[in-house]
């Protein structure tokens, strides 16, 4: 296999490290750049990776795709380093989709192998790659030519509709990953059960007996392990990777309406007054780059309200009201009329 002269960024990386999790509709390009000004500055020596929203690795081998999708794979300085999600069934249109990517500039591609939506499942990717393990592997040998020398990573599960860690686990081994995330549940738990971190260890265990925890030699340098799963703030996270000795920890639903999740800030510490603030400049930016740009509509932007307006009296009817706009105008006009309410 060629490998080219690039740098990979995870050999770079000290333990312990964060991860922003990949989720649609949610971190876009306006709340990573929340994330990065409030969380990921010169003033924060923790150390974090950004993942984009996943992209349709057939999506992006269509040209009306491809424009489409474009704004998914958008991103600023401040948000590096930065790994493109992509996730796909055809080996052919994942080295393509790859091979786009790797010419714009991101540190890292990742595959999604573990993503439940039945959409996706139907297509054969996501969790569905977990029951067709020779076409998984084919996958990553598809990313890692196209990818062009950037360090290919993967997200799964630990199994579909059942623990399927001991066979599938080694079979992502055989490839020349980089780092291994895993999401503490099967595809069939979706997020209804609590993750369980124990299989985070054992996967831990599982790269420490193939070898690939310490061989300078890899293509791709050693596997790191990546643990996610209900994971609501850094000292936890950090507990976890303490727990089960993985290199990093993956963040997903503990960042929603929380751009300080990744400087340490506790949530308790929080005043209503800077949430309001954050929020304002969340809309702010999402119209600017996404809305304007005929990207995404306002809706998405309403499924912030709820994280950020929550937690104290008044707050379920400023929700109320904010889910009644529109425009990011009019809501912006309800939340300075309610911050004048404030002492």
């Amino acid at each position: 296999m060629i490998v080219r002269n690039k740098i990979n960024f995870w050999r770079k990386l000290d333990k312990p490290f964060f991860c922003l999790a990949p989720m649609a509709d949610v971190t876009d390009i306006a709340f990573r750049a929340m994330l990065a000004k409030y969380g990921k500055n010169s003033e924060n020596k923790n150390q974090v990776v950004f993942w984009t929203e996943f992209v349709s690795a057939d999506g992006l081998c269509n040209k009306v795709g491809r424009k489409h999708l474009a704004h998914i794979l958008k991103f600023s300085k401040a948000e590096k380093p930065i790994v493109a999600q992509v996730f796909g069934a055809q080996p052919e249109n994942m080295e393509k989709a790859c091979r786009i990517i790797s010419k714009l500039g991101f540190d890292g591609v990742d595959i999604n192998m573990g993503c439940p939506d039945k959409s996706v499942v139907r297509q054969g990717a996501g969790s569905a790659l977990i029951r067709t393990p020779a076409l998984a592997r084919e996958i990553i040998r598809s990313a890692i030519l196209g990818a062009d020398g950037l360090p290919v990573s993967v997200k799964t599960r630990v199994g579909f509709n059942k623990d399927e860690l001991d066979t599938w686990i080694p079979e992502l081994l055989k490839e020349d990953i980089s780092a291994l995330t895993i999401h503490a549940r099967t595809k069939k738990q979706m997020s209804k059960v609590p993750a369980d971190w124990n299989y985070v260890r054992r996967v831990v265990e599982m790269v420490k007996k193939s070898g690939k925890n310490t061989c300078p030699n890899l293509p791709q340098g050693r596997v790191l392990v990546i643990g996610n799963g209900d994971v609501e703030n850094l000292i936890e996270a950090k507990k976890r990777i303490s727990e089960t000795d993985c290199d990093g920890v993956m963040v997903g639903r503990g960042v929603f309406g929380n751009p300080w999740f990744f400087s340490g800030r506790e949530d308790k510490y929080i005043s209503i007054r800077e949430k309001v603030l954050a929020l304002k400049e969340h809309i702010k930016i999402f119209d600017k780059k996404l809305l304007k740009t005929k990207d995404k509509t306002f809706s998405v932007m309403k499924k912030h309200f709820k994280s950020y307006i929550n937690g104290f009296d008044g707050a379920k009817e400023l929700r109320n009201r904010l889910m009644e706009t529109e425009t990011p105008k009019e809501a912006l006009s309800v939340l300075t009329t309610f911050q004048k309410t404030l002492k």
